[in-house]
């Protein structure tokens, strides 16, 4: 991203007045708009624009004054934008709205259509002039919401209940309410960028069977609004962790349970886990191996209709190995019956 000189843009020296300004820019943009310049139109619109551009800051008392207070910290708060940058990235937090947040460390035109030098300090709310020399009226403006991944155990999303968070939120800078500039000089805090990332905590309660993906809203803990407007909402997006026992589907929970092939042919009981700690559950004679046996309300608590969902226990049979001689002529012996068994059924069918 490059510095961008307004003044030299202009073709006016940093002191000169207001009106100076003015006079200078709708010289050149009547020079430089495309349609007196038939001859080379797209490259006369980039200037055009560069020229707007220029006037959009220099233009505006406010924003000028702040574009005279970066100075040679202009470098320094860039690359704090693109710290900021980086976070929200590895967080997956979204600040839509923000000036900042649309600041993308390029040599190509941002957002609003000006560069990206711009867009990182000088676009977004509040008053300001239009690239075009109109002025907007100061609005009370709502702060943006924020997003935010939260980790759960499936346990956790079992229960329920409050939980207490620490949480790292960019929001707007406490030492110079987001303007980037402090007594006319860079705010020291944000370095001119209006942002900050800060720790902060949260009490939220969890609700019982939350699912993955499932959005919890906490209202009014996002950025906070400037011009006396209300804050932002803070999203948490649910992520439940991978469970070493239980998978999870829909309000419904799976579980593989070995049990021995004896007990799959012979029947018998095993005791399985549940959410809720182990049942015991009884086996029926010639059970087929990968067999479900439903737990009835076993499951995730149903969180918009009241109850709970079922357990699915998938048995899984585990043969036995390293036979000794006599465990190997049992079962001849065995395979032998069955065989001479389904041969006399089949010589029987007529």
């Amino acid at each position: 991203m490059n510095y961008k000189d307004y003044y030299e843009v202009l073709g006016v020296p940093k002191t000169a007045a207001a009106k100076d300004i003015k006079s200078a820019y709708r010289k050149l943009a009547r020079k430089w708009h495309p349609d007196q310049n038939p001859k080379n139109p797209k490259a006369a619109e980039e200037k055009f624009k560069e020229i707007a551009e220029a006037y959009e800051v220099l233009g505006d008392a406010e924003k000028r004054s702040k574009y005279d207070a970066l100075g040679s910290d202009w470098a320094q708060a860039a690359q704090q934008a693109e710290a900021q940058r980086r976070y929200r990235s590895a967080q997956g937090a979204a600040t839509a709205g923000s000036p900042f947040d649309r600041a993308t460390f390029s040599n190509d035109a941002g957002p609003s259509g000006f560069s990206d030098f711009f867009d990182l300090f000088f676009s977004g709310g509040g008053a300001g002039r239009g690239a075009r020399g109109g002025v907007s009226t100061p609005f009370a403006q709502r702060g943006s919401d924020l997003e935010t991944t939260l980790d759960l155990t499936l346990r956790e999303a079992y229960a329920g209940g409050p939980k207490s968070l620490s949480l790292q939120i960019e929001d707007t800078c406490p030492t110079c309410n987001g303007s980037g500039i402090v007594n006319g000089q860079v705010c020291p805090t944000c370095h001119a960028t209006g942002r900050v990332v800060q720790t902060k905590k949260f009490d939220v309660t969890i609700p019982k069977g939350v699912r993955d993906g499932q959005r919890i809203r906490l209202a009014g803990q996002g950025s906070h609004g400037a011009g006396g407007g209300a804050s932002g909402d803070l999203y948490l997006v649910v992520h439940l962790l991978p469970d070493a026992t239980f998978e999870r589907k829909g309000d419904d929970v799976y579980v593989d349970l070995p049990v021995s092939i004896y007990d799959l042919i012979l029947g018998g009981e095993a005791r399985v886990p549940t959410l809720t700690g182990d049942v015991t559950v009884t086996i029926p004679p010639g059970t087929q191996n990968n067999k479900l046996l439903r737990l009835a309300g076993k499951g995730m608590p149903k969180a918009t209709r009241g109850g709970y969902g079922d357990e699915y226990v998938r048995l899984i049979g585990i043969l036995p190995t390293k036979l000794d001689d006599r465990e190997r002529e049992l079962f001849r012996e065995l395979a032998s019956m069955r065989d001479g068994a389904s041969q006399s059924s089949s010589r029987a069918v007529p």
